[in-house]
């Protein structure tokens, strides 16, 4: 079959199994879910690229077929006038006759060219009969070919280009985007062909038609029509296809630099490299969009822009082994930024924006001239750092609600929490690289609805999302849940990973889990009373349970979590009983007694983590349940002692080379001692209520 199909078109079973394999790699992270008739998703994906590569090659035979028709009617059309001038000829040969005086010969002769003007004229009757037969059936084939190219375009453009560009979205989100861009730009190559080839074979039996003007009275001209609508065909494929295909950043921060790149597929076919089209961008409001979805589907202009970004002018560039035609804006920098009124609650970081791409350019040698436009995925611009959390919640609401064909850039105010639950749990798992388990996303829910959570599909609102604070708490749900994100994406990623990390355990819950185990086993939560903290709960001999103050990302800048544990020697298994140097060993601390001098000439020291009353650094010791009172907790409505945790002294070894092999000659150590400023340490720096006696 291969090889009486492609024996004569390699390319095109090159073409076929690459973008089999383009399919593939583009679904092989689809779990799950079964396509029509109980297809996987991979089988409907190839299937659909198979398809296509099938209909285009169809197509062409079609338009090769009309391209034979139309040179046999050329041929035809040329023996008509041959013939017809044949004719005209033999008709001035008669009327010279009937000048003549009459003679019997005259009259013979002219017998005779009456009967050869009698076959002529029949047979230029047949020859007109022929042509008008051919010049039918032209352009019903013509115009069943259109209707092909129409359904087939749709398909290529409706569908795969928008669920390209819905995977380009959900990839803000964090999900998997392996791109068939190349493939979608394959297919409307071979669009732009036939289309182009097409409108060539229309214009060419126009050509004809002028020449040799048959058509019977009342009967209608199809090809002024079928030149309308191929014309048209070719002009919203090459308007859809200059796409994004780098979004810029979707959370804008002024006067940072970033980065986009604009491609347009069919380029490379139409010859646009030619005369390299300027591409321009500019940033517009969210009702200046609207606008222009509705009023200027085919312009290329806006009104004026909602803002100033530098370097935002760029040519469209072909690369030849690539065949694509594109232009990266690599240094654009939004300089400042119109804001719209805010109305209610309204912030900055509700605010949508988008960067709208233009250009102009013309195909067919000036024949026709296209003013094409894109407009970005929604953009919140902001102007400091403190407006990241609140300006991502709006973003991936966005990107994870939108609805096809919408009007910019309207989401609903209300969704399942099944969806968001999908959500949260992909953002997670691009962040951190373990997705959220059911048992975590079943937390998340109880907190988003404050305790009122039933089933998945239960409506979570905008405002419950990331507007309305929790209880008791003067931050909202996004904002813990962001918190929690980026606190594990920085510093606690191995961990989490290993599934060492419980984190979304309520206290009470930790409480009943650790009752149970034995002295020393601990776990690790994130807490619901600071922002991006993280905080460890251990059982002691008296199966009491005790949570350490929380860990936040600038404590673990000075000491990671994993040291911090093995510091703690009261911390002897990892819930349920896993040894903790097994669970976090890999990521301790290489620690040597000879401490290298720093390049200033001072021996770098080095900080542990002590909890005051559960044993001394280094001792490897704990001791029972204490009775300190830094396990009254500064909460009176907990039931759990919050226990804080402190530095013990700065230890800064240097130990000489000729006492290395001897670690029990520590005189130097003495001197160390008698010599110890302890107010160069700056321990103020790391505990807040340590004041010196």
């Amino acid at each position: 079959m291969f090889r009486s199909r492609y024996s004569s078109n390699p390319m095109q079973l090159f073409s076929y199994v690459r973008q089999c394999l383009s399919t593939e790699m583009r679904l092989i992270q689809a779990a799950g879910g079964e396509g029509p008739s109980g297809m996987t998703p991979l089988a409907v994906g190839a299937s659909t690229g198979a398809d296509i590569l099938h209909k285009l090659e169809l197509l062409r035979r079609h338009t090769q077929d009309s391209g034979e028709d139309l040179r046999r009617m050329e041929q035809e059309q040329e023996s008509f006038a041959l013939q017809y001038h044949e004719c005209t000829k033999l008709n001035a040969h008669l009327q010279q006759l009937t000048t003549q005086p009459q003679s019997q010969q005259a009259t013979t002769s002219e017998q005779k060219l009456i009967r050869q003007k009698e076959m002529m004229e029949q047979m230029l009757n047949q020859k007109i009969a022929g042509l008008m037969q051919l010049r039918l059936a032209l352009g019903d084939k013509l115009k069943e070919t259109i209707a092909s190219i129409n359904s087939l375009q749709a398909q290529v453009l409706d569908d795969e280009l928008i669920r390209w560009k819905r995977e380009q979205q959900l990839a803000g989100n964090g999900a998997a985007f392996n791109s068939n861009l190349d493939s979608i730009q394959e297919w409307c190559e071979s669009l732009a062909e036939l289309i182009w080839m097409n409108r060539q074979q229309i214009k060419e039996a126009e050509r004809l038609k002028q020449k040799l003007a048959l058509d019977p009275p009342g009967m209608t001209d199809v090809l002024p029509q079928l030149n309308a609508q191929i014309t048209q065909l070719l002009s919203s494929l090459v308007t859809s296809t200059f796409i994004i295909e780098k979004q810029p950043p979707q959370v804008m921060k002024t006067n940072t630099r970033f980065l986009s790149t604009v491609r347009l597929l069919v380029g490379g076919k139409l010859n646009v490299h030619m005369t390299p089209p300027q591409v321009k961008v500019t940033i517009i409001s969210e009702s200046q969009a609207n606008a222009l979805l509705k009023n200027d589907k085919l312009g290329g202009k806006c009104g004026d822009a909602s803002g100033d970004i530098l370097n935002n002018t760029g040519s469209m560039e072909y690369q030849q082994a690539t065949r694509q035609l594109s232009v990266s804006f690599r240094n654009m920098q939004l300089k400042k930024i119109k804001r719209a009124e805010k109305k209610g609650t309204e912030s900055v970081m509700d605010e949508k924006f988008s960067l709208l791409f233009q250009s102009q350019f013309n195909v067919g040698g000036g024949e026709l001239m296209f003013q094409v436009w894109t407009l970005s995925l929604p953009v919140v611009v902001i102007v400091h750092g403190n407006q990241e959390p609140h300006a991502w919640a709006t973003v991936t609401w966005d990107n994870a609600f939108a609805e096809p064909g919408r009007i910019p850039f309207a989401v609903p105010d209300k969704v399942p929490w099944s969806a968001v639950a999908d959500t949260l749990s992909l953002k997670f798992r691009s962040a951190t690289g373990r997705s959220l388990t059911e048992e975590n996303l079943r937390f998340l829910g109880e907190k988003a609805f404050r305790g009122t959570f039933t089933d998945g599909n239960q409506m979570l609102s905008w405002a419950q999302f990331c507007k309305e604070p929790l209880p008791e708490r003067n931050f909202t749900f996004w904002e813990w849940f962001y918190a929690v994100m980026k606190l594990t994406k920085e510093h606690l990623r191995g961990p989490w990973v290993d599934g060492a990390i419980l984190g979304f355990v309520r206290k009470k819950q930790a409480e009943e889990m650790l009752s149970a185990c034995a002295n020393g086993t601990f776990l690790l939560r994130f807490s619901d009373s600071e922002l991006g903290g993280v905080t460890i709960a251990w059982v002691s001999e008296h199966s009491e349970v005790f949570m350490l103050q929380p860990f936040t990302s600038k404590d673990f800048a000075i000491r990671s979590l994993a040291d911090r544990i093995s510091d703690l020697n009261h911390l002897v298994y990892l819930f349920p009983e896993i040894c903790k140097d097994h669970a976090f060993g890999k990521y301790y601390t290489p620690f040597t007694e000879n401490q290298p001098t720093a390049n200033n000439g001072y021996v770098k020291p080095f900080l542990v983590t002590h909890v005051p009353g559960w044993g001394v650094p280094g001792t490897g010791s704990y001791p029972n349940t204490p009775q300190h009172p830094y396990l009254q907790s500064p909460d009176p409505s907990r039931d759990t002692p919050s226990v804080a945790s402190s530095y013990a002294s700065s230890v800064a070894t240097a130990v000489p080379p000729d006492s290395a092999s001897n670690v029990q000659d520590m005189d130097y150590l003495d001197q160390l001692d008698e010599n110890f400023d302890i107010s160069l340490v700056g321990l103020g720096d790391f505990m807040p209520g340590y004041k010196p006696q």
